[in-house]
């Protein structure tokens, strides 16, 4: 390719181009795919350099093979371009076919993208069609397309090539040769890639087939004799979940027979609590944490795992179930979690316990905002508008209008100062002892600590269920009723007095200990610790009010 037009040189060229298609198809692998393309473009097409840019799986794209020049080799291959800077470099300069030509006078502005570039030195061209050293030719490959032919496939690589031998720009023949040889090259590529994958796959296949033929009586020893429970169970249709086969040790755990497992399913057997919890775990296969009924009506904790057995033909068939006694764990986990959040001495909620159970009762918005918006909606339609518990606003006009500030929250409320008018609310009485200070000083902190203990027992007494006792530390309690009255309030603080001024055995001796008590209400708007702070200042204004010798006895 000397010159484009003597015949004999074309003739010679067109021999070169035929055998470095022949050598890049003839490769073995796609490593020596890539470089025999790299290769023809010197010893076939005439140019010093050339390059191959394979698109990697991520979409940008990697110097996967080089010709030419062992240092620029070494200095670029297996580096990376992204796919942006690529597409920039595609999209400008000269189309040549379908080859991209970037003059020297355009190409500087690619000098600082992240493409992995060589640069050569040489002199300015003294004529128009000289080869610049920073001109640029590339020839994307692409993947055949469905007709098997033309450029209609994916972008599956580009040709950069540098420095015709001749140190011209190529002509007609030249390009028509690089685009044809690119085109042959993307096939050689495409087909080295199916090559391998294939030998990939069989390989697999291989492995699989022998590992299978291998694992099957495996798995029957494991499962029968495996030190957990393990059971098989049909997935899908009206039998979903029936039990097929089990080993003894799930027989052992349940306590039943393995010819009785069979006529269950595990919704049969799984505790009425968590069977939501089950069949959201054999859907689809995954990990559960529930009960399991023993033959003896006891239930046992366990962790269940499903695997999907799929069949090749049908699809999910079957559920392996594996079986693990989690009930020793578990009963851990509620020892941990009850003295995290309980007074290791008196087994009362904690402070921390007390303050969750106040907050969860309270929003940030309060009650009173309602009749601010029922106000404005008021204005807004000329008509009055009134809140449904899920915070939509239901026009007597007509018109229906959602509104979204409210959700279904049932807000607390406080009684009003003044005559009881019928409003019931959630009390926090704030207790704090009188003269345990001094049962401390005197006879030791055993003694205060039976005190307390009895204390915690006879505020717990004299509440309704559901009503909440917490030790705040030291010797303050609080105590969360909910639905009483100013009045209700008032009573249940004086019920709980009296029981506290009862004589109480402590280290042999009898001793006495008072209580002030002060009343909070909490309601939305407030913070649980501004509940509780409210309350603790009436509980001292309480305290304060009594003569410091009636205080200890009441």
């Amino acid at each position: 390719m000397e010159t484009d037009s003597e015949p004999y040189v074309r003739l010679a060229s067109l021999r070169q181009l035929h055998q470095a298609m022949a050598d890049m198809n003839k490769a073995r692998s796609l490593a020596d795919t890539l470089q025999a393309v790299a290769d023809g473009v010197v010893q076939a097409l005439n140019y010093e350099l050339a390059c191959v840019n394979l698109v990697g799986p991520d979409g940008d794209l990697v110097v996967a093979a080089f010709a030419g020049n062992p240092a620029a080799e070494a200095l670029i291959t297996g580096r990376s371009g992204s796919r942006e800077s690529w597409d920039r470099r595609l999209n400008m300069g000269e189309q040549w076919g379908d080859l991209i030509f970037i003059p020297h006078t355009e190409g500087w502005v690619l000098d600082d993208d992240d493409v992995p570039q060589w640069y050569t030195d040489g002199p300015a061209p003294r004529f128009e069609d000289e080869w610049h050293p920073s001109d640029r030719l590339f020839a994307p490959m692409y993947a055949p397309g469905p007709q098997g032919g033309g450029n209609s496939g994916e972008l599956i690589g580009v040709l950069s090539v540098d420095r015709p031998r001749n140190g011209r720009r190529p002509g007609a023949w030249g390009r028509e040769a690089l685009q044809m040889y690119a085109f042959q090259a993307a096939i050689a590529i495409s087909n080295a890639r199916l090559r391998s994958n294939m030998q990939r796959a069989l390989v697999r296949l291989e492995r699989d087939q022998q590992a299978l033929r291998a694992s099957e009586e495996s798995f029957r020893q494991a499962f029968e004799y495996a030190p957990s429970g393990m059971a098989i169970a049909e997935m899908g249709g009206d039998q979903h979940g029936r039990i097929l086969r089990t080993n003894d040790a799930l027989c052992r755990l349940l306590g039943r027979r393995a010819s009785a497992m069979r006529r269950y399913a595990f919704s049969d057997l799984v505790h009425p609590e968590d069977i939501g919890t089950l069949l959201r775990t054999s859907a689809e296969g995954g990990r559960a944490e529930l009960r399991l009924g023993r033959r003896d009506g006891t239930y046992v904790w366990v962790s269940l795992r499903n695997s999907v057995v799929a069949d090749a033909a049908d699809g999910p068939r079957f559920l392996l179930t594996h079986v693990e006694d989690i009930e020793e764990r578990k009963r851990r986990e509620l020892q941990l979690a009850h003295r995290a959040s309980h007074d290791s001495l008196t087994g009362l909620p904690n402070s921390a316990e007390l303050r969750s159970r106040l907050a969860a009762r309270l929003c940030q918005r309060p009650q009173s905002s309602h009749a601010a918006v029922a106000d404005a909606m008021d204005a807004a339609y000329g008509h009055s508008a009134v809140f449904d518990s899920g915070g939509h606003t239901f026009d007597f006009g007509g018109s229906v209008e959602p509104y979204g500030a409210f959700d279904h929250h049932v807000h607390a409320v406080a009684p009003q100062d003044g005559p009881d008018d019928g409003t019931k609310g959630l009390a926090v009485l704030f207790c704090d002892l009188d003269g345990f200070k001094s049962i401390n000083d005197r006879f030791g902190h055993n003694a205060g600590d039976a005190v307390l203990i009895e204390v915690a027992r006879r505020l717990s007494g004299g509440v309704r269920d559901g009503d909440t006792v917490a030790r705040l530390g030291g010797d303050e309690f609080v105590i969360l009723a909910n639905g009483l009255g100013r009045a209700d309030a008032q009573d249940l603080a004086v019920r709980l007095r009296n029981e506290i001024i009862q004589p109480i055995r402590a280290e042999g001796r009898a001793v006495r200990v008072g209580a002030s008590f002060g009343i909070g209400w909490a309601h939305c708007g407030m913070t649980a610790d501004e509940v509780l702070k409210s309350a603790d200042e009436r509980m001292y204004v309480e305290k304060r009010s009594r003569p410091k010798q009636h205080r200890r006895a009441g």
